[in-house]
């Protein structure tokens, strides 16, 4: 599990194709790859994944069809920056919001404006997302923990950006058009589940 709270900001070093799996190599600062080892589990842009090595400033992940075909990581390219988050410790601070690492789709951003030094984020999400989304709400971009600031039908989000988060992740790199990874709040998901046996049917 993860908080959505970015602790460094990676770069795509290496990629590697073969038929139905990607392998990534990614750099970051030493002190966020302490205390990771080869199995566990490390947000990449938000994405849960495993690293199959790893050493003092670099870990390699492999990704899947599946993977691939849910998140911006089909296309990656060396030199790429992303977010990283290692998983929270049993017992750690909770800073940001339940984030599994289970990425939901692709969002696109729409529109971006500065006011203020504050920075507003059009996204437009996955429509399954949309639907399980509140306004004050969370919602996880590029594995950054974000508030919903506004929410307009069909599936367009707003989120706003404070100077901090601007500077240290990559959502500064973003522009109009660009693919970002979206996860939906959890807590709306098993609401959503756990209310869909009662609905009424097309018969009232």
């Amino acid at each position: 599990m993860f908080t959505g709270i970015v602790e460094a900001v990676g770069t795509v070093e290496r990629v590697r194709d073969d038929e139905g799996l990607r392998t990534l190599v990614v750099t970051c600062p030493s002190d966020v790859l302490q205390g990771v080892a080869v199995g566990d589990s490390i947000a990449v842009d938000g994405a849960c994944l495993t690293p199959v090595s790893v050493a003092r400033d670099r870990f390699t992940v492999e990704l899947v069809a599946s993977t691939l075909s849910r998140t911006v990581a089909g296309g990656y390219a060396p030199g790429d920056r992303v977010n990283i988050e290692r998983a929270m410790p049993v017992g750690g601070r909770f800073d940001g919001h339940v984030v599994q690492g289970h990425v939901d789709g692709i969002g696109t951003l729409e529109a971006l404006r500065e006011e203020g030094g504050t920075r507003y984020l059009d996204v437009a999400l996955p429509r399954e997302v949309w639907g399980l989304t509140i306004l004050h709400g969370s919602i996880t971009l590029n594995g950054v923990s974000l508030t919903v600031n506004r929410l307009e039908a069909p599936d367009r989000c707003q989120v706003a950006i404070i100077p901090h988060t601007w500077e240290k992740t990559n959502l500064s790199a973003l522009r109009p058009g660009d693919g970002v990874n979206v996860e939906g709040d959890v807590m709306g998901k098993y609401v959503k589940r756990i209310l869909e046996p009662h609905r009424p049917g097309p018969e009232g």
